[in-house]
């Protein structure tokens, strides 16, 4: 099996010219040969300064710049952490003091670059560290961390090799048949699973360009397909749908677009089937997550209706079943049961990085890795999500853990209990409500006024409610705790208003 590493070096050996990444804001192109050239003076000073299987953290903004770092990481033996670009300073602190980094950079150290930057050194004696060589990680090693909401407190961190996102790779090729003629773009930030094997791996191993995105735009992403002759895209429900409503669409020509890769969240079926109908691409999906990579897929093949009000058929080699939510009793060969969906295979990820804790929560006891959510598997294998068991709002593709937000909005001085739930929305498919109760004599907060002071407190934006609804007293259960079912319910019937 193959790195990213021996992928880039082998098309910087038959294609050195070849188009690895273009930037869509600068147009700044960069080819295969610069990829493994820069990517390899990175790793000699990374090698320098730390030690195989270190960790450093990268906040840096979306583009050819951190893929280059990640790559450099590999080849030096380091383990990259990935950040998004939104996280707040308190998730940034939780992340680096949790997988124990012993850097972050913010920024490509293009300081460390004097031989590819200097334009009076030709590329043939830019010299390649043995060193560096030597200590390069391995397709079944630790390679990456990254970062996601759970439904507790701060993120978790999930612990990734390369091999996860090879297989991957197979399962979109045997559904999409890459070729080295497609142009790909990823409209996804990169340090999360979509990101990586739409922009990091499966251009690479196809041999193909791909276009990414400092910060995504609508109208950015629908004039990259048209000037660069996007063929495949990447980019989540909310994405593609504020794609569609923007004035621009219409003006651009997106015919050279074959597929949509979508997904992160429940695919909208008539805005699916509007952007299918207007562009002549495929929408289709691969249901997983960070953490199972992929357990269903849809394909081009598949009708309509199954090809978007599904989440497709099961992947065979990832031998997904159904388990009771409460019992873990297998449920699989019970007809029309709704269980939680597992599996057992290749994209499965390494689990959370030294959390047993959570680790018991992700794998049943025999090792079936769970999703958060309740679905459905038909007599032909298709699945279909119905519900969900985690305490999560998915905004535009976005896991929140309302727990977080809870916390958060919680320790505002105002505030004496706190529930956050979704609110639908046409557009992120859900936004994030609070209800609070107030302390006794306290004046009730705006909506401003609590996103100032979670500003304050270095809070993600992520974490900050979009809805606040005061209520002289939150409803409670039986047993004392919030009854979250009924503020839920009293959440969908806010939306749109």
């Amino acid at each position: 099996m193959n790195t990213v590493a021996e992928i880039v070096a082998r098309n910087a050996a038959t294609d050195p010219d070849g188009t690895a990444f273009v930037e869509a804001t600068s147009g700044t192109t960069m080819t295969w040969r610069e990829y493994d050239d820069r990517s390899t003076h990175l790793a000699d000073a990374l090698a320098a300064e730390y030690q195989p299987g270190d960790r450093v953290a990268l906040q840096i903004e979306d583009g050819a710049g951190v893929h280059t770092l990640m790559l450099a990481c590999e080849k030096a033996g380091i383990v990259a952490v990935g950040i998004g670009t939104r996280a707040g300073a308190r998730e940034v602190d939780h992340l680096v003091a949790r997988t124990g980094a012993r850097a972050l950079l913010k920024t490509e150290p293009a300081a460390l670059l004097p031989a590819v930057t200097d334009p009076d050194v030709p590329s043939e004696v830019v010299s390649r560290s043995l060193t560096a060589e030597r200590r390069a990680i391995g397709p079944s090693d630790i390679w990456f961390l990254n970062s996601t909401s759970g439904t507790t407190g701060m993120p978790k961190v999930v612990t990734h090799d390369q091999a996860r996102w090879f297989a991957f790779h197979d399962f979109a090729q045997r559904v999409a048949h890459f070729t080295t003629d497609d142009v790909f773009a990823s409209a996804l930030p990169a340090p999360f699973g979509f990101g990586l094997w739409t922009a990091h791996f499966t251009p690479a191993i196809t041999g193909a360009p791909c276009i990414v995105f400092a910060r995504f735009t609508p109208e950015a992403v629908l004039a990259a397909i048209e000037k660069y002759r996007v063929t495949v895209l990447a980019a989540v429900s909310t994405q593609f749908v504020m794609m569609l409503d923007a004035p621009a669409f219409a003006a651009h020509d997106l015919s050279s677009l074959r597929v949509l890769f979508t997904g992160g969240e429940m695919v909208p079926y008539e805005r699916a089937l509007d952007f299918e109908q207007r562009t002549g691409a495929s929408v289709l999906q691969f249901y997983g997550s960070n953490e199972t990579g992929a357990l269903s897929c849809t394909t081009p093949d598949d009708p309509a209706e199954r090809r978007l009000r599904t989440a497709g058929r099961v992947i065979p080699e990832m031998h997904v079943r159904l388990f009771d939510p409460d019992t873990d009793a297998d449920l699989t060969e019970t007809p029309g049961a709704v269980g939680v969906p597992a599996g057992k295979g290749p994209t499965l990820c390494r689990g959370y990085w030294e959390d047993p804790e959570a680790n018991a929560q992700l794998f049943t006891a025999d090792g079936w890795m769970r999703m958060g959510d309740l679905a459905t598997v038909d007599a032909d294998g298709y699945l279909t999500v119905v519900g969900r068991t985690s305490d999560l709002i998915i905004r535009g593709g976005k896991n929140i853990s309302a727990a977080g937000v809870e916390e958060e909005v919680g320790t505002h001085p105002a505030v004496a209990v706190a529930a956050a739930v979704p609110v639908p929305d046409p557009t992120f498919g859900e936004r994030v409500c609070v209800f609070v109760e107030l302390r006794p004599g306290a004046g009730a907060p705006t909506l401003d006024d609590l996103c100032g002071h979670l500003a304050a407190r270095g809070v993600g934006k992520e974490l900050w409610p979009e809805r606040l609804v005061v209520l002289d007293a939150l409803p409670r259960s039986a047993g004392g705790k919030v009854a979250k079912g009924e503020l839920r319910a009293q959440g969908a019937a806010l939306g749109g208003r």
